[in-house]
């Protein structure tokens, strides 16, 4: 599901810069027709198979900016011990903040 949709432009311990594929990838074609946006839950996929995590609890998913097709977006990091916390921007604007558990 995830094959193709981004491609990672940065990596280090403290940040992930991401670019989302275009509209044509089937993620953009079906959330939502002529109307796309990245999911949510795709969102924490990316992350979470960035970092090889496995995710076994959402403690906080805050979504307040949309992503689409073609964006670039960071992820500002911090990890404490299995606890990821993770502010997403694009444009310097917050989109998201996620917290979660990992194995």
């Amino acid at each position: 599901m995830l094959h193709k949709l981004y491609t990672v432009l940065k990596r280090s311990n403290e940040e992930i810069i991401v670019k989302l594929s275009d509209g044509s990838h089937p993620i953009f074609l079906a959330h939502f027709p002529n109307h796309p946006i990245l999911p949510g839950f795709v969102l924490i996929d990316i992350i979470a198979k960035i970092l090889n995590d496995k995710v076994v609890y959402i403690k906080q998913s805050k979504f307040i900016v949309q992503l689409l097709p073609n964006d670039v977006f960071s992820c500002q990091l911090e990890s404490k011990g299995h606890q990821r916390n993770i502010k997403i921007f694009k444009n310097k604007q917050k989109v998201s903040h996620i917290i979660y558990e990992s194995k």
